[in-house]
């Protein structure tokens, strides 16, 4: 594996890479249980920015900057998602 060099940033990056994973799982679990779609809408961005974390660890980890393009544009549909929900909520009247 990429980590594997025995440095403390490759021990650094692994753990981070662990942290990230298990908060990819408790998003998802809210995703799937949330009672309401508010619970669900930052549930997903909560998903979507932990999969820009993971891009940006794999990214330093492989030494690619060009996978950083990447979770940009995720990020960036990710924060627009959430301003069209806010919108949607606000023209709707509910909390």
């Amino acid at each position: 594996m990429i980590f594997d060099d025995g440095s403390l940033l490759a021990a650094t990056l692994t753990a981070v890479m662990v942290i990230l994973t298990i908060s990819l799982f408790c998003s998802l679990i809210r995703l799937i249980i949330g009672p309401t779609l508010p619970d669900r809408v930052v549930a997903l961005d909560q998903f979507a920015t932990m999969v820009v974390g993971v891009i940006a660890v794999y990214s330093i980890a492989s030494q690619s900057p060009a996978m950083l393009r990447s979770a940009i544009v995720l990020a960036l549909v990710s924060f627009l998602g959430t301003v069209a929900f806010a919108r949607y909520t606000e023209k709707r009247g509910t909390r």
